[in-house]
């Protein structure tokens, strides 16, 4: 009988998103560090294999008002990862950060010295952005088409790992007596290789200034889901942060990118797919189903209703009745954009709003509940038996490798599913007991080893 595939779960810090309850009785501040660090320390005594963070480069705004939730301040993910790195020990630290207004040498650099910090936990979830709005915030002020954001996330990457390989494992020689000198060289400049490279995005020549870190280069994740997104995970990430959920449509994702690294020569051994899920647990299944309602009626009150609309129609609809029918006006499709800083739901809008339409008729929706239906992420929903069941057969049957848990409260969220899941996991036998002493993000995700320098040494 073959063993036992493991489960891998991470965790989001529920801050700047549509999950969040900021008005929940237990929730706290989104960005004080004490915040952040409960939820270090609950996910790691949880013993997963990572905390994972988002960013944003502008503040997001519809009809020209702030996003609600981004009045409290999107803070760099670099900051809040190094400081998390002095009350943690063993989980990895991964952080969101953009290829498209950032520069590879510096972010490089960055994670890098990320990786150091942590002894070997640093992960890079890579991302792109063809927005003007948010490039308005960068000197350039201008933005990539489409088409082109991907072909620069991969040259950064690979440009990335250029600059990583630059230094061999043991070119820190630090040795004062060496060769018999009263002070020996720190650094084999034999060992350390200049960069050089000219490409269609990037020309970079220089000595990269931080040594070879622990895991050679910090765990590679990707969140793309269009067909050029799905190409770049698998050719160069090792985890993918998936949208994907429900079963049958999860199992299909992760057949399309089982295929795909074949086709790049890459085993499946080397990616992980670990799509996002929320969770509402209960003592009986009808007491979580009750609070999983209410919990998705906080989550989309009448306001963020409307908003979500707008969003699609680019009309202000303040007007409609939230609890009365989809509105009856067609959307915009030609005029300025009343929403900036999101991700368009859907390129085709009169195909989505007729979908909807067409839902509503059927099942007698309102506004609000067919934003409901539509907008609130898939998850579990059942007691910690039944979660504990749903994500081991998710994992035995390759419709995913584990998942990214997104509690809908800060900073306790997670506690309740640490407390109830985990225990069950750990009694099926898919669920580490506890970490490896010193392993780095890429063992801790069972990964293959760390990444080895030009000669095949390992950092």
């Amino acid at each position: 009988m073959s063993a036992k595939r493991q489960v891998h779960l991470a965790a989001h810090f529920p801050g700047v998103n549509n999950t969040t309850i900021w008005s929940d009785d237990r929730a706290e501040s989104q960005i004080a560090f004490s915040s952040f660090e409960h939820f270090a320390r609950n996910a790691e005594r949880g013993l997963f294999d990572y905390l994972f963070l988002a960013e944003g480069l502008r503040l997001r705004e519809q009809k020209g008002r702030i996003h609600d939730l981004d009045v409290v301040g999107r803070p760099n993910t670099l900051a809040i990862l190094a400081a998390l790195a002095g009350v943690t020990d063993h989980i990895g630290l991964v952080g969101t950060l953009q290829t498209t207004f950032n520069e590879p040498l510096e972010l490089a650099k960055q994670l890098a010295t990320l990786d150091h910090l942590t002894d070997g936990r640093a992960g890079w979830n890579v991302v792109t952005s063809s927005d003007a709005f948010h490039g308005a915030n960068f000197r350039r002020g201008g933005f990539l088409d489409h088409a082109d954001r991907y072909t620069r996330a991969a040259e950064f990457i690979e440009l990335s790992r250029e600059l990583w390989d630059s230094w061999e494992s043991d070119a820190v020689v630090a040795d004062p007596a060496a060769a018999g000198l009263a002070r020996g060289p720190f650094a084999d400049r034999s060992r350390i290789s200049d960069v050089d490279h000219h490409g269609p995005q990037f020309d970079v020549t220089g000595t990269f200034p931080v040594p070879r870190s622990p895991q050679g280069h910090p765990v590679v994740v990707q969140a793309g889901d269009s067909d050029e997104g799905r190409d770049l995970a698998a050719a160069h990430a090792e985890v993918i942060f998936s949208l994907h959920t429900e079963f049958d449509d999860a199992k299909s994702y992760y057949d399309d990118i089982t295929a795909r690294l074949e086709r790049v020569g890459r085993s499946k051994d080397e990616l992980h797919i670990l799509p996002a899920s929320t969770f509402v647990l209960g003592d009986t299944p009808a007491d979580a189903a009750e609070r999983a309602r209410a919990i998705q009626r906080a989550q989309v009150s009448p306001a963020t209703a409307i908003a979500f609309l707008e969003q699609v129609w680019n009309r202000d609809l303040s007007g409609y009745d939230v609890n009365g029918p989809l509105p009856d006006v067609e959307p915009d499709l030609d005029g300025v954009a009343i929403t900036r800083g999101r991700a368009r739901h859907t390129r085709d809008v009169p195909a989505l709003v007729q979908s909807w339409r067409d839902l509503a008729a059927a099942e007698k929706l309102s506004i609000r509940d067919l934003v409901i239906r539509v907008s609130t992420r898939g998850g579990f929903v059942g007691t910690p038996s039944h979660i504990a069941a749903e994500i081991d057969r998710y994992v035995q049957e390759r419709a995913t490798d584990g998942f990214v848990v997104v509690p809908h409260t800060n900073p306790y969220g997670l506690d309740e599913f640490v407390d109830t899941v985990v225990p069950l996991l750990q009694e099926r036998g898919v669920y580490r007991e506890s970490y490896t002493e010193g392993a780095t993000l890429r063992e801790t995700l069972g990964l293959p080893g760390n990444i080895r320098d030009r000669r095949g040494v390992l950092a």
